[in-house]
């Protein structure tokens, strides 16, 4: 593992801060985190992952092991790390990896002044990427509150299902919760169809159901259900190393471009500055 010292150096770029959030697990957040990350940097952006998860499954998926890892995301939300010892490099993409040890966040910070905020205190510290995404936990704990403090924007994955509409009540609560509170610029930019078959009629009623209820802001672009997106993340590698010629490389590769479309259709305006 090759430390990137130079991308911690301060330069004055825009930066898009996205939190990749669905409180149910098993929708592909980890999944979209990694493969819109790979997929962005091929087309020659600086791209920053930051695992939030405990079960540091993106940590895993990038081939980083965890377990042996002597600092994490953990130890600079504590501020008992600098970002030159926890930040990798991997596969053409940075990461701030994680363990379980962040799994004893949530107890040691809730008695923290300023606790949700601690995530965009270090963030503060890294310029120079077009891109952070932020792949938090199944659960709206207080990571996936930091999470939500120090991004400008969210994407939701979720699955074709009726219940899984249902469980974005919570999520929205909490989001305007957030922007009324501490991040006022924080906005739902984009919906994720996930583990798609467009085969299925329910799939499809489920996807005119989101069309209608959040219109533009969810993608186009599905992710069908394709094996080799577990079975590379199995490897530690990126869909696009695994099977560049595979349904979920096209899927993921497609919903780059498109969220590289709408960002030039706005002029960039949802940008945050970095």
């Amino acid at each position: 593992m090759d430390v990137n010292a130079a991308a911690v150096e301060a330069v004055s770029t825009p930066t898009r801060v996205i939190a990749i959030i669905n409180q149910k697990g098993g929708v592909g957040k980890t999944t979209s985190t990694l493969n819109l990350g790979a997929a962005l940097a091929s087309l020659g952006k600086k791209i920053l992952l930051v695992d939030l998860d405990a079960q540091a499954h993106l940590t895993y998926s990038l081939g980083v092991p965890a377990d042996d890892l002597e600092a994490t995301i953990y130890d600079l939300l504590k501020g008992e790390a600098a970002l030159s010892d926890v930040l990798i490099e991997k596969q053409g993409l940075a990461i701030l990896p994680s363990s379980i040890d962040l799994s004893a966040a949530e107890i040691e910070f809730s008695t923290e002044v300023g606790r949700e905020a601690f995530l965009k205190n270090v963030l503060a510290g890294l310029t120079g990427y077009d891109y952070i995404l932020l792949d938090c936990p199944p659960n709206l704990g207080l990571i996936t509150l930091n999470a939500l403090t120090a991004a400008g924007e969210v994407f939701v994955p979720l699955q074709a299902e009726f219940l899984s509409i249902k469980g974005l009540n919570k999520l929205t609560d909490m989001i305007e919760k957030v922007k009324q509170r501490v991040n006022p610029a924080l906005e739902v930019t984009g919906i994720i169809v996930t583990l798609h078959d467009p085969r299925l009629k329910l799939h499809q009623e489920v996807y005119e159901n989101l069309q209608q209820h959040f219109g533009d802001k969810l993608f186009k672009t599905t992710i069908r259900r394709n094996v080799a997106l577990a079975e590379a993340a199995s490897f530690g590698q990126s869909i696009f190393a695994y099977a560049p010629h595979s349904h979920g490389a096209a899927d993921y590769m497609a919903l780059c471009h498109e969220i590289v479309n709408r960002e030039k259709d706005h002029g960039q305006e949802i940008t945050t500055e970095g």
